[in-house]
């Protein structure tokens, strides 16, 4: 190595070494809002229906108490729970440890919109402010594009978008897509958000794979359509990469469809843990993000969540973010 290059080098490993800190506490300084996070107690009586007993990472209290430890140190200062169990009474459980911890936003409720009760059950959680909608999706044997065929369960979408609530979907695929846009065409003024779609597999057949584009361009077009950057990680050939160059590309095609305005974080734990640990996770969402503008790191970060779920404070630093997001 020439003399000059060797010194370029040494300046520039000193230069990494001096600013390192400064950066680190520019991300600790930015407020997240996590999006998706999971809240259950196995050790409750009767059980959950979700993780099964047999997981013998997930299958332990998740609780704020344990949550918060892990998420404070970026920067969280608020979180959403999206219920996972099917059981309409969960709800309800949920609800009160939402209730009882300041560090939750809201929570997204499991309900069918074609039950007969669907109508009173959603003005009853409706009642407390921390109800921001219901997820529906691949999860318990559902299926999106049969459902919005049947008069009752869109007339229960209706009284969803009629409240001001939010439909979540769940681990999309070409099929669900498909589905969310006749949802969309169907009760056009409902907020939806399509959770894991980083996740998602596209087809590998050509037509499908140009029916699946389509799709997704037609929802990039739709306002009130947005997406959720959540289980950005993933298993390949029984690999899981940290490397968020890995994901750049998929992402990089969500942003350009989507914009900065429709995509925003959430972390997925603790069904995060099953790949890695909530710092690996989140510092692969940072990562990626960072090469985006301070505007848009905001937005990914906290702005949309306020445009997506109209979340009401409850601490001073949600209070602060709340106040300067207009």
């Amino acid at each position: 190595m020439q003399r000059r290059d060797l010194l370029k080098s040494s300046i520039s490993l000193a230069a990494g070494a001096a600013t390192a800190p400064l950066l680190q506490a520019l991300d600790s300084a930015m407020p997240v809002i996590d999006a998706h996070i999971h809240l259950f107690d196995p050790t409750r009586p009767g059980g959950i229906p979700w993780p099964e007993k047999t997981d013998t990472v997930l299958y332990q209290p998740a609780l704020p108490a344990r949550y918060l430890p892990l998420a404070r140190p970026h920067g969280v200062v608020g979180a959403i729970a999206v219920e996972c169990s099917p059981w309409m009474v969960d709800n309800f459980w949920l609800q009160d440890v939402v209730e009882r911890n300041t560090i939750m936003l809201g929570f997204i409720g499991d309900l069918a919109p074609d039950n007969a009760d669907f109508g009173a059950t959603l003005d009853r959680l409706h009642r407390s402010s921390l109800f921001l909608g219901i997820r529906y999706g691949n999860l318990w044997s559902r299926d999106l594009g049969a459902a919005v065929h049947k008069q009752e369960f869109r007339a229960g979408l209706k009284l969803l978008s009629d409240a001001g609530l939010v439909l979540e979907t769940a681990n999309p695929d070409p099929d669900l897509i498909a589905a969310v846009v006749r949802v969309s065409d169907n009760v056009p003024d409902l907020r939806i958000v399509i959770d894991h779609l980083p996740h998602a597999d596209a087809p590998t057949d050509a037509r499908a794979q140009d029916d699946y584009e389509a799709n997704l361009r037609q929802l990039a077009q739709r306002k009130n359509v947005y997406v959720k950057a959540s289980e950005i990680v993933r298993r390949v050939a029984g690999h899981v990469s940290l490397d968020s160059g890995f994901y750049k590309a998929a992402l990089d095609r969500l942003w350009d469809l989507f914009g900065e305005d429709r995509i925003f974080f959430g972390s997925d734990w603790p069904n995060s843990d099953s790949l890695a640990t909530f710092d690996e996770t989140f510092g692969v969402a940072r990562r990626y993000i960072a090469t985006r503008s301070l505007a848009a790191q905001q937005k990914y970060f906290w702005k949309n969540s306020i445009a997506v779920y109209h979340w009401r404070a409850r601490t001073p630093s949600q209070a602060q973010l709340q106040n300067s997001s207009g």
